[in-house]
């Protein structure tokens, strides 16, 4: 009986000692772009004096629901009209199928945004419902058609794809002072506007359903604390999106049936703990409430924390993150990028982590008023068709292409401004460790997962994705 023992465990260590883990590279030289790099074997020897990575299975954190970017107006225009079908389904097929980067969550403005355009490529305000009807009579989401069959060919492309919806703004005559931009807040002085507006959320997600695109998750308002008087905006204060949560949409998605997730706030990591305090102190608002949003545009990433230590119960969600033509150093832009959203975001409690733009054109267009030199995921060239993967491409990707959906974000070490990682068990019990090597120097490291160990060598501003097999 010992002797079978023995036996057993000599072959379990030996399974270990042969498993291997697989390596994806992008280095700061742009040298290696997501580039599949030899395998890399466990060994029982472990290295003494470098930092050590060490995989921790028994600690779990959040289930993730993906990483992505937004489907805006003018990135459906730019794949539909300026890609011929063939550059088009490569495309499509490059950032959402399994032989791609395999984005699994994606965002979208809910009527006009900053960057709506027609199909001409024209600036396009718009909401669903501009003509003024408490009924709501006249509602169409016929103007999202662009947008709309984006979101089809990819969804074929990822059966799973999970969509979050925005608006940016309410039909013009819901609002105080009936303006589509400079904010304003929906009109205070008639309940039946807080109706109206709640069962216009309905009928967007009944009729994105209908064309084959159930919406995951909603947020409230785009940006709620900033106005702009170039593009469609509207201020909503943490007060009025615990009033209209709790009093209107909650009930409104309830009496239909619908289970699409409502997530407040979706701002800024800076400022977000006061206004987040406020909308989970109404009880109503609470319970229908599934977690809140957070842009990066200022403050940093631990916010995030903040919030989830004060209310546990609520997931976290990274909605926004562009990046642009302010900063125009692949390697400094992967290190950020990498540190503060790729790692960062999961490693402060998000579930999902998603860019800005999936496309813009060589002048970070077209626009509708909003930010000129923001980049797209990828850039369109509106005279060529040419598609040019950009930084977000591929921060996105050492992520999105092996973090699965319902993964378990498990403990890592990481050693910040040195070797800075986040880990994943998959639901096929896959191991996903990414790492970023943020220094102006090299860095050897070593992985330790339950005693069986690997020694790495990762550039300067460079990102390795490691994944195996639990054998």
């Amino acid at each position: 009986m010992f002797t079978l023992f023995k036996e057993r465990a000599e072959n379990q260590e030996s399974s270990v000692e042969r498993n291997e883990a697989s390596i994806w590279l992008t280095t700061g030289d742009q040298k290696n772009l997501l580039t599949q790099k030899s395998p890399l074997p466990f060994s029982k020897i472990e290295e003494k004096n470098i930092p050590t990575i060490t995989i921790d299975r028994e600690t779990k954190y959040q289930t993730m629901d993906g990483f992505g970017a937004a489907i805006t107006g003018s990135s459906a225009y730019l794949i539909n009209n300026k890609l011929n079908q063939s550059s088009k389904e490569m495309l499509l097929k490059d950032l959402f199928s399994a032989n791609g980067i395999h984005i699994s969550y994606v965002r979208h403005s809910i009527g006009g945004s900053d960057f709506s355009v027609d199909d001409k490529g024209n600036a396009s305000n718009y909401t669903y419902a501009d003509e003024e009807d408490i009924s709501l009579s006249h509602f169409s989401v016929d103007k999202d058609q662009e947008v709309i069959n984006v979101l089809q060919e990819a969804r074929s492309q990822n059966q799973n794809l999970k969509i979050m919806g925005t608006p940016w703004t309410a039909p013009s005559w819901m609002k105080y002072g009936e303006k589509t931009f400079n904010g304003w807040y929906l009109d205070y002085t008639t309940e039946e506007t807080y109706k109206a507006y709640a069962d216009y959320f309905v009928r967007y997600i009944k009729s994105y359903e209908e064309r084959g695109l159930p919406i995951d998750s909603i947020t409230i308002q785009n940006e709620p604390d900033f106005t702009s008087p170039n593009y469609p905006t509207m201020s909503m204060s943490a007060e009025e999106q615990a009033v209209f949560i709790g009093k209107y949409l909650g009930p409104a998605l309830e009496s239909n049936e619908i289970d699409t997730k409502i997530i407040a706030y979706d701002h800024n990591w800076e400022g977000a703990s006061e206004f987040i305090s406020t909308v989970f102190q109404n009880e109503d608002t609470n319970k229908y409430t599934e977690g809140t949003a957070f842009h990066c545009y200022k403050g940093t990433p631990e916010s995030m924390t903040r919030v989830h230590v004060n209310f546990p119960d609520k997931h976290i969600y990274l909605s926004e993150c562009s990046g642009g033509e302010w900063s125009e150093d692949f390697g400094d832009n992967l290190s950020w990028q990498m540190s503060n959203l790729i790692i960062g975001g999961p490693r402060n409690w998000a579930k999902t982590v998603l860019m800005w733009n999936t496309a813009l054109d060589e002048k970070g267009g077209p626009t509708n008023g909003g930010c000129e030199n923001c980049r797209g995921v990828v850039t369109i060239n509106q005279e060529t068709g040419k598609v040019t993967k950009n930084v977000e491409y591929y921060s996105i990707g050492h992520a999105s292409k092996f973090v699965q959906a319902k993964a378990i974000r498990i403990a890592s070490t990481s050693y910040p401004g040195i070797i800075e990682t986040v880990a994943y068990e998959n639901i096929d019990h896959s191991t996903v460790l990414i790492a970023l090597n943020p220094s102006d120097k090299e860095t050897r490291f070593q992985v330790n997962d339950r005693g069986s160990f690997f020694t790495y060598t990762l550039p300067p501003k460079s990102a390795v994705t490691f994944i195996w097999e639990k054998k």
